[in-house]
């Protein structure tokens, strides 16, 4: 029996001395719960400890295959740059050595789930009718990792029952919190909760919060309520699991998370399970379909 890969979480790191002990304390849950795989975690910037401290400890412990998985909810330059950079520059260091990569986190459905109890926490005996939702993002200078916050705050939306679902972003990338929340007023919103799409607590998600209490001191008008960061929930553990396993079988997939045909996503139930059949584009020039074929074969290779 082979060993299986030892585990690597690479963080973003944070100036937030609670942040980055919330990030290390989940590394050691995570290490609790799988006794006999080996765990270690670091960070990319900001916070100790590095991830090269991570790598060096783990091929200490004499591990020559690991998994990494980035403890991040969406896709920015650290998951495609920085990550792969340090994780080359490891290899250089400890010849012999081998990885795989898993996915960013996001935005899955069961962190959504968690994200709805979040929400759950502070409506109180509001009507989720009545209750736009400004999720917000830590924002990025890659337009991809922004429209990643999009797509999260849209299935969101999806069958849950909120009145919407508006985006913001903290740093880097507009909206910003305060152009996020006059947008909801501006779409008539009366009643908005505010949700940070953070997976810990930190300097970020901090400003989140005071940014949103300095609006709605400015505007009575409008009931304002701040709900809490992901947390180091049980989904949030298994769904790293998950990303390791995909990682150590190579089973990097299109956006399967979010299929109606795998997961039961509120309201679209019936789908899952359903056959694929490729359908045709009527818009489709016609020419293609006397070699036997046709462009609208999109078999959905789940």
């Amino acid at each position: 029996m082979t060993t299986p890969p030892a585990l690597l979480i690479a963080g973003h790191g944070t100036r937030d001395d609670a942040g980055a002990e919330a990030f290390r304390d989940f590394v050691r849950e995570l290490g609790r719960r799988h006794p006999d795989l080996p765990v270690a975690g670091g960070f990319i910037e900001l916070s100790p400890p590095p991830l090269g401290d991570a790598v060096t400890e783990l091929v200490q412990q004499g591990v020559r295959r690991f998994a990494a998985v980035p403890l991040m909810l969406v896709s920015a330059g650290h998951a495609k740059g920085d990550i792969p950079a340090a994780l080359a520059r490891e290899k250089e260091r400890h010849p012999g050595i081998s990885y795989t990569y898993g996915r960013p986190l996001g935005p899955h459905p069961s962190l959504l789930n968690v994200l709805e109890r979040r929400l759950e926490a502070v409506l109180g005996d509001w009507d989720r009718a009545e209750v736009t939702v400004l999720l917000v993002g830590r924002g990025s200078t890659d337009p991809d990792a922004n429209a990643e916050v999009h797509k999260a705050a849209r299935l969101l939306w999806e069958g849950r029952g909120y009145a919407g679902v508006e985006t913001a972003f903290v740093s880097l990338a507009a909206p910003d919190v305060p152009s996020g929340l006059d947008r909801c007023a501006k779409l008539g919103a009366r009643k908005v909760v505010v949700l940070p799409y953070f997976l810990f607590t930190g300097i970020l998600p901090d400003r989140v919060k005071a940014q949103t209490e300095e609006w709605a001191a400015a505007r009575p008008e409008v009931a304002v309520a701040s709900a809490e960061v992901i947390g180091p929930e049980p989904e949030l553990l298994d769904l790293v699991m998950e990303r390791y396993e995909e990682a150590v079988k190579g089973d990097l997939r299109m956006n399967c998370d979010s299929c109606v045909y795998r997961i039961a996503l509120p309201g679209f139930e019936d789908k899952v399970g359903l056959p694929q059949q490729p359908h045709f584009h009527p818009d489709d020039d016609g020419h293609h379909h006397h070699h036997g074929h046709h462009h609208g074969a999109h078999s959905h290779a789940h």
